[in-house]
């Protein structure tokens, strides 16, 4: 099983987004990550579905989704044509402040941003791929991580 990403086009209605997911649900298929957020266009929003799945899954999990009546158009994005990003935000428990500078030096290599800083944690913003952000946070484990929230995958094709 690999890792996918589907776009698609929606209307920015209510009800649409628990309609996608039911229709994963029903399916037995899992989403990994799901982002939804409006487009330049005001009355349609884009979800980026992460999930996982052999070549029939993936197809059949297209097929579905175009059937859907609010959805306009499903894009299966591959990595290699496709500008994929999250968003981390991890709180730090950092009370020294050898902590603190050690999780600002950290912070910098991975060109994170310091959000917020209190007398006991620091909490750091990261982007970009899951992996950068995956070792970001194995690396400040050892510190002592209060809290993680993470936004999933957010995608679109390259030019």
């Amino acid at each position: 099983m690999r890792a996918h990403i589907f776009t698609a086009l929606v209307e920015h209605k209510p009800g649409v987004l628990q309609r996608v997911a039911s229709m994963f649900t029903r399916r037995r298929f899992n989403i990994e990550s799901i982002t939804v957020g409006p487009t330049e266009n005001p009355n349609i929003a884009r979800m980026t579905i992460l999930t996982r799945g052999d070549d029939k899954t993936l197809e059949q999990i297209e097929k579905q989704m175009n059937k859907l009546v609010n959805v306009i158009k499903v894009t299966d994005l591959s990595r290699d044509e496709s500008i994929c990003r999250e968003l981390c935000l991890i709180k730090i428990h950092t009370p020294h402040e050898k902590q603190k500078s050690q999780v600002m030096q950290y912070a910098d290599v991975f060109r994170g941003r310091v959000v917020d800083v209190n007398p006991d944690s620091i909490t750091v913003e990261i982007t970009g791929d899951s992996e950068k952000i995956d070792a970001f946070i194995n690396l400040t484990r050892s510190i002592g991580i209060k809290e993680v929230s993470r936004t999933g995958t957010t995608a679109m094709q390259r030019g």
